[in-house]
């Protein structure tokens, strides 16, 4: 297979990576390279590898992505700062070291387009973990040819990340939000690779698919070239002696960055140690150390979990001083912990899925809205056991659209009061916690009616329910959302704790029977024995 084709591919059928059959030499000494611009020296590296391109296409595709969407002439400058020499990548238009690849694998695939006389349009499919997808986004943006499909952790890339995608203008620009974590999103893009049956489908309608991760060769050849370059500005600066060995330094997520180091040595770039920079989540490191590559890891909890609570958890930095770990049981004191067996060294693991634990502990994604549907059904249930008939009229309304704020801004007309359930919030300065019900008395927005909450609290006490009275700062329910909707309506809020919210979030059943339990008194039923 050519280089051309396998850019055009993406991925092999049984979802390897291409590579290479063998990894080429320089043609120039790296003195020679010392006095050449990054587009000589990426012209010098790619030729090696993307060996069916033509002079004249490979010179073309390079200067179409390196111009002036980079904001410095020498593309990538080599500073210097504390001892140590720093590669700049940050120079492109999303001020993602991802640029540097992603400006030219357009080209690339034009190019390779053309070459091999592929006359379908070309999808492209890829996963990111917050830097490619806009990246890839901005480069393949009306691009003749192709369009550009970009799948996310919808709450595993930052706030910020997600708004540079969502906002990305072009007419063959989509992005698309997945349950999960970017493991979910890259074996997602790799089962569609693999599908054959749908593969045979997209090209009856006259489509082929290919990628923009690392998993596409055309990403990774572009990244030599900038260890390459790094040398040889070393070199010309005379930072170093010509064959000096150099440690490289890279942070690195998914391994394709370093790969294309990696590469680089093999090619004759004088390089020492290698070295992973990862942060808390580190999951190669775990894999290096252990031989086990775990893809249900979760991130590591903050100290400030919750945005419904803490004033800094929407830019708390993830510093080992700002991480806490929770444990799936009651405890109160070191001492508890220490009685679990749990002591300080012992490995912890997260799971992202819904999980149920044998003391009552309920994880999972989304739980405020989750537990609150279970709830409500739970309500039903019994009501269908009981053949209870509540001598007023009950309607139960579940919207999809609480988390973008409208909520229950519509409810039918003859609807005097409305009990939102939805969650208790769990942190600082707060009563509620996972055990017991919450009954907020006002939250960021509105006040609740105050008949109506001092009805839940006379029934919490009477049947003797885990409840407390909480004020939610940073919270807003369908009831405010009602309210701001014009409804000439009552309301009150109640709900099971629920801790780190959209977060890891937990809950237990007890907080779930509790509020079951308040929500039965509030509509009428007898209180089960």
């Amino acid at each position: 297979m050519t280089a051309s084709q396998a850019i055009l591919k993406g991925l092999a059928c049984d979802g390897g990576l291409f590579m290479p059959t063998e990894l080429p030499k320089l043609d120039l000494t790296m003195k020679e390279l010392a006095g050449k611009t990054y587009q000589e020296t990426a012209y010098e590296v790619m030729k090696l590898f993307l060996t069916d391109f033509t002079e004249e296409e490979l010179k073309y595709c390079i200067e179409k992505a390196y111009d002036s969407k980079f904001d410095t002439e020498t593309i990538a400058p080599l500073v210097k700062a504390d001892g140590a020499y720093y590669l700049e990548l940050f120079h492109g238009s999303t001020i993602a070291f991802k640029d540097m690849a992603l400006s030219i694998l357009p080209y690339f695939m034009t190019t390779a387009a053309k070459k091999n006389h592929a006359d379908k349009e070309i999808v492209i499919l890829t996963a990111t973990s917050g830097d490619t997808g806009k990246a890839a986004m901005a480069g393949f943006a009306d691009v003749p040819g192709t369009r550009i499909i970009v799948f996310y952790p919808k709450n595993g890339v930052s706030r910020v990340q997600e708004l540079q995608m969502l906002t990305q203008k072009g007419a063959n620009t989509s992005v698309v939000g997945i349950e999960g974590n970017f493991d979910d999103a890259q074996t997602g893009v790799k089962k569609i690779f693999g599908d054959k049956e749908f593969a045979k489908e997209l090209d009856r309608m006259g489509f082929q698919l290919s990628s923009a991760n690392s998993i596409n060769i055309g990403r990774l050849v572009p990244q030599v070239v900038y260890y390459v370059y790094a040398y040889a500005k070393l070199l010309a600066n005379s930072e170093i002696a010509n064959g000096e060995k150099v440690n490289v330094v890279v942070p690195t997520g998914n391994f394709g960055n370093i790969l294309a180091a990696y590469f680089a040595k093999q090619m004759g770039v004088p390089f020492g140690k290698l070295i992973c920079a990862s942060n808390d989540n580190k999951v190669l490191y775990d894999f290096f150390r252990t031989g086990t590559y775990d893809k249900n890891r979760e991130f590591i909890l903050t100290t400030s979990p919750s945005v419904h609570v803490q004033d800094d958890a929407r830019t708390l930095e993830r510093k080992e001083k700002h991480m806490e770990v929770r444990l799936d049981e009651v405890v109160h004191n070191a001492e508890d912990v220490a009685e679990l067996e749990i002591g300080t060294g012992d490995f912890i693991s997260f799971d992202p899925m819904f999980v149920y634990t044998e003391s009552g502990f309920i994880k999972s994604r989304h739980l405020d809205d989750k537990a609150s549907v279970a709830v409500l059904m739970g309500v039903l249930k019994d009501m269908a056991e009981q053949k209870f008939v509540p001598e007023m009229t009950v309607k139960l309304l579940i919207s999809n659209f609480e988390e973008v704020g409208f909520g229950a801004s519509w409810v039918p007309e003859d609807v005097e009061e409305l009990l939102a359930v939805d969650m208790g919030c769990v942190g600082d300065d707060l009563a509620g916690n996972e055990f017991e019900v919450s009954i907020c008395a006002k939250d960021g927005g509105v006040p609740y009616d105050y008949d109506m909450t001092n009805k839940l609290i006379q029934i919490a006490k009477e049947r003797k329910l885990g409840y407390v009275v909480d004020v939610f700062p940073h919270y807003g329910s369908d009831v405010g959302a009602a309210l701001k909707g014009g409804n000439n309506i009552r309301g009150a809020l109640i709900g099971q704790g629920v801790h780190a919210s959209h977060g890891t979030e937990r809950t237990h059943v007890e907080g779930l029977k509790q509020t079951l339990l308040l929500v039965e008194g509030y509509i009428g039923m007898e209180k089960a024995e």
